[in-house]
């Protein structure tokens, strides 16, 4: 399905910007995508697809204008355990995605279908909300395209005296320049690192330059971490309060790749950083015809390889999925809950 197409105007007023948004013909004059103007959104380059779109007036690549959606927040307690813990981890899905994966495991909101528009006034209080849930930590998944609106809400949060750890949970496919807008902000970095080989990039994200953007955005999170005195932090209760945990995504015959990104990333980083290695993909909406390798899920014995071979290189700081994750119901509903 086509992404829903946004009509947009606006008006500049003292560095402050006005939305008047129609979506599927209702009004939503109510909804303001910044009180603040963003030149990020003017020509957009918030990403390395550097699409130079004017999001105030149009979509970009990503699918989404300045005005941010998302599909779902609530409490989700399967993420690692030092992030998830016994109460769960504070997730916030937001619409849109500038990767375009052949086999997206999210498809209904990467490609636009679900997704309620907010302000970043609401925003804010969907971190409230979910504070009185208990969660461990406010888990931002996919807000790569909306960083200037993000930073603003984290920044209102946090000056308001809110505590809880923010989370950034990102493909890895990001400018430096827009991670830096984070920097102070974000606690913990959950950074993809998808692909080891442009070719593989280009295959299935017509993205070949996907293995440089994802090690200099990697780079730059683990720089972000030096405002601590230490590169991570783990609780009395086992609930990480900074650090950077980079997860790969195993997928159907990728097993040498996963083991070339290991090892990069354990010969990089050492134990500053924490390596999750995950087996839960799910063929979903992959064309047989041209991506036949997809089509299959990874076997038990690939996976064990992979964690093995984490293990013979000296990697202590991982995670590692155990059981059947590879299931439809593995992936959460986003039916706007929470939002």
């Amino acid at each position: 399905m086509q992404a829903p197409f946004y009509n947009v105007k606006y008006e500049i007023l003292s560095r402050k910007i006005v939305f008047i948004a129609k979506r599927n013909g209702r009004q939503g004059a109510d909804v303001m995508a910044d009180s603040l103007f963003a030149d990020e959104y003017i020509k957009c380059k918030l990403c390395p697809r550097k699409c130079n779109i004017n999001r105030y007036k149009s979509h970009g690549f990503c699918g989404e204008t300045a005005i941010i959606r998302a599909a779902r927040a609530s409490v989700h307690m399967w993420e690692e355990p030092v992030i998830s813990g016994e109460n769960g981890s504070g997730t916030i899905f937001f619409s849109g995605c500038n990767m375009k994966c052949v086999f997206c495991q999210n498809h209904t909101i990467s490609i636009g279908e679900n997704g309620r528009e907010i302000t970043t006034k609401r925003l804010v209080e969907i971190f409230y909300e979910l504070e009185e849930k208990g969660v461990n930590n406010i888990n931002l998944v996919t807000a790569d395209h909306f960083i200037p609106s993000v930073s603003k809400s984290i920044e209102m949060a946090k000056n308001k005296g809110f505590e809880l750890p923010f989370l950034f949970n990102t493909s890895s496919y990001i400018s430096v320049d827009a991670l830096r807008q984070l920097d102070g902000l974000i606690d913990i970095y959950l950074p993809d690192f998808k692909y080891f080989k442009s070719e593989t990039g280009k295959l299935y994200s017509n993205a070949p330059d996907y293995p440089d953007a994802a090690r200099t955005a990697i780079k730059e999170m683990v720089r972000q971490m030096k405002r601590f005195d230490k590169p991570y932090y783990i609780d009395e209760k086992n609930v990480m309060k900074h650090g950077v945990i980079v997860r790969h995504l195993l997928m159907p015959g990728g097993l040498l790749e996963a083991k070339l990104i290991v090892r990069e990333l354990y010969e990089t980083y050492k134990d500053d950083i924490f390596i999750s290695l995950m087996n839960q993909y799910t063929p979903i909406l992959v064309n047989v015809d041209d991506y036949p390798k997809l089509m299959k899920k990874v076997t038990e014995v690939e996976y064990r390889k992979l964690i093995d071979y984490a293990v013979d290189l000296g990697v202590v700081n991982g995670f590692m999925q155990e059981g059947e994750t590879c299931l439809e119901s593995f992936i959460p509903e986003m039916d706007e809950r929470g939002i």
